[in-house]
């Protein structure tokens, strides 16, 4: 699970860099809110579209290359966004950014799965990781480019090819290794996994919606400066890594669904209090609360969504941890002329409204059935 995990915060890493330098492409390009919230949707048509078509492949092949060199285009598309002198160029390297994340969650989280076994705990390392890399991306790229301007992301291209390197000899060293059987016995449940899908969407555009506003709002509605937004950007990421080791250890203890549910009903008074304190600096720690609450069920949702479909794990992940997670992408164009009209706060006061979706959907999941499936009528193999 340590290869894994890494692997996934360096992955993610390029995620969480897009919405630290969205603030930096306005302020030094002089970007509206509307092509703002479109460096969203590029990071997203790029990772959402490509999700299901590489999970079937990853189910039926190893592609052992697939997840390095997914790492390295991501590393590549962000860290040059910077250095491109127009919108489309920007807009054209955030894409295969996007399509690098594409590449590399599902069959990393297929074999994350596999390592993993049967434990929530575990698998949230893995999806942790990811939460870790979204934590560290504002950190790290809000002093680089305060100091240095936005062509400071091209700083953060070589780590993304190191991963790409080490992660290519693991699987060399692993290449002999049987194939592990999928340990989550039982029939696919494709309703069910529906349901899930939904639910991931709504929490997907919240997330994303969060992710690209926070900063805005702290530097437009409260009046903080640049390094202060990137501060409350990056407590909202770093309460993420927190909530989603409580959801996998709170979900081996009182179930997946019910943890689920929680965390969608917890994120309507958390984003409430944020946006009713107009304090610069007391509203931090509420933006701490508001990543840990609304990323509770997120590892969760990826073990509940591979139990829905036992068969298939990695185009599970690649709905789970790519499409559902970053489709709420979609829907930044309508959050960016929302933001156009009322400022970046009448676009958090939208997304402080979808919990009730989020709880809504919520209500159709059910623990995953572990009944074995029942044996096939046909010609018996041969020996």
């Amino acid at each position: 699970m340590r290869v894994w995990a890494t692997a996934h915060a360096v992955d993610d890493f390029y995620q969480g860099l897009v919405p630290a330098a969205v603030p930096y492409f306005v302020l030094e390009r002089h970007f509206s809110y509307v092509e703002a919230s479109g460096l969203a949707l590029a990071a997203t048509l790029g990772s959402a579209l490509p999700q299901i078509p590489i999970g079937l492949l990853a189910d039926r092949h190893r592609l052992r290359w697939m997840s390095p060199l997914g790492i390295s285009l991501a590393g590549a598309g962000a860290g040059l966004s910077g250095l491109a002198p127009s919108y489309p160029l920007v807009f054209a390297l955030l894409l295969l950014a996007g399509v690098g994340i594409a590449m590399f969650h599902p069959p990393a989280g297929r074999d994350a799965r596999r390592a993993a076994g049967g434990s929530a705990t575990a698998m949230s390392y893995f999806a942790a990781g990811g939460s870790v890399g979204f934590f560290v991306g504002p950190a790290l790229v809000t002093p680089a480019l305060d100091n240095l301007g936005i062509g400071a992301t091209a700083l953060f291209v070589p780590p993304a090819v190191l991963m790409g390197f080490v992660l290519l000899r693991h699987h060399t060293r692993t290449a002999g290794a049987t194939t592990a059987k999928i340990l989550s016995q039982g029939r696919d449940q494709p309703k069910r996994f529906a349901a899930l899908t939904a639910v991931e969407v709504v929490r997907s555009t919240i997330s994303t919606g969060l992710n690209t506003f926070i900063s805005l709002y702290w530097i437009s509605h409260l009046g903080a400066t640049s390094g202060l937004g990137g501060v409350a950007l990056t407590l909202e990421l770093g309460g993420g890594v927190l909530g989603t080791l409580i959801g996998g250890r709170l979900a081996d203890r009182i179930g997946m669904v019910r943890t689920v549910q929680i965390g969608n009903a917890a994120m309507l008074p958390a984003l409430w209090a944020m946006l009713a304190c107009d304090s610069v600096y007391g509203a931090l720690p509420l933006a701490l609360l508001v990543g840990l609450v609304s990323n509770i069920p997120f590892a969760v949702l990826i073990k509940l969504g591979q139990d829905y479909l036992p068969s298939r794990p990695g185009t599970a992940a690649g709905v789970t941890l790519g499409l559902a997670v970053s489709a709420g992408g979609l829907f930044m164009p309508l959050l960016g002329l929302v933001a156009g009209r009322h400022g970046p706060r009448g676009a958090l006061v939208v997304l402080a409204v979808l919990p009730v979706a989020a709880m809504a959907t919520s209500i159709a999941l059910r623990e995953p059935s572990r009944r074995p499936e029942p044996a096939r009528a046909g010609p018996a193999e041969p020996p």
